[in-house]
């Protein structure tokens, strides 16, 4: 029995264009992004295909990559394709919340954009900075952010693989726990191009803030399981929005999410949106599991016709 889930992309993965293909030829993929511009008050879709730099700008990534996902997630839909179970990582979390039925698109898009805004304000630019540690052992990496906190705030942000694991804080303390890590025979230590330390204590002011806007949102019962990225667990509805407020400022478990999911029958992924980072994520965590990704129309015909 197979038993598939649908991934989204989170941040990071935006690109210039990305969709397009897309939305030329499928209407539902062109209504999807005229109801978030309506939402928005701005030509989402002019913005990805023409302002690279306003697209690499937080608040306008968010609610980017959050409608090309929804907008594939419902061509998928349409094409007679629909998920045992669905998660995303981080940001991708709300295209999951509106996969799994538990959150309207257009409540989505207006969170998303404030999320967004309160992200990008809580660290400013040139505060924080984050690391990806390359296979290192877990226990290493937690004392090297232990070492490192006389000098600010350094902690793990995201446990994407047991081999990539994302160290987030104040730039000072990352750099220690950086040269820490060295000292101990880390080789590879690669600096993330972010705006600022997601999945951080830096971020509670985000946090504060995005908690007084859930308070607004209805969320609905799930129609599908979601698995979410704070605790790696089955969200229940009425947990939904604390989950979401930790989850601006607290790490993301994705390998220990996908460890949930296999236990709920997984065999299968597609991952929804720009880019093929949890495909790689993926088959560093189990290679037994057939990881697919659509983002254009080359991918997605793969997909249909395999």
């Amino acid at each position: 029995m197979t038993k598939t889930a649908f991934l989204f992309a989170g941040q990071g993965t935006q690109k210039l264009g990305m969709a397009r293909d897309l939305y030329d030829q499928y209407p539902i993929v062109k209504e999807t992004f005229d109801q978030a511009s309506r939402v928005l008050g701005y030509d989402l879709r002019d913005l990805i295909d023409q302002d690279e730099e306003k697209l690499n700008q937080t608040r306008y990534t968010q609610p980017a990559i959050l409608t090309t996902s929804v907008a594939i997630y419902r061509l998928l839909v349409e094409k007679g394709l629909q998920p045992d179970m669905v998660a995303g990582l981080s940001l991708g979390e709300y295209s999951a919340l509106v996969a799994a039925g538990s959150l309207d698109f257009e409540d989505a898009v207006a969170l998303i954009a404030k999320r967004g805004q309160f992200m990008e304000t809580a660290a400013p630019a040139g505060t924080g900075k984050m690391v990806a540690v390359m296979n290192t052992d877990v226990v290493l990496i937690e004392e090297a952010c232990e070492k490192a906190s006389d000098k600010g705030y350094v902690k793990p942000a995201n446990y994407n693989t047991p081999a990539q694991i994302v160290i987030g804080g104040d730039v000072a303390a990352v750099d220690a726990a950086v040269d820490y890590l060295k000292e101990a025979g880390a080789k590879r230590l690669i600096p993330l191009n972010v705006s600022g330390p997601f999945h951080t204590a830096l971020l509670k002011p985000a946090s504060e803030k995005l908690a007084l806007e859930l308070e607004k949102v209805d969320f609905q019962d799930f129609q599908v399981p979601l698995v979410g990225n704070t605790e790696a667990k089955v969200m229940e509805k009425e947990q939904i929005k604390s989950l979401l407020a930790r989850q601006v400022m607290e790490p993301v478990r994705f390998y220990e999410s996908i460890d949930t999911m296999k236990e709920l029958g997984l065999t299968k992924v597609i991952e929804i949106g720009p880019g093929k980072v949890l495909s790689g994520f993926l088959k560093k965590i189990d290679k037994n599991i057939e990881a697919l990704a659509v983002e254009d129309e080359a991918s997605l015909k793969a997909l249909l016709n395999p």
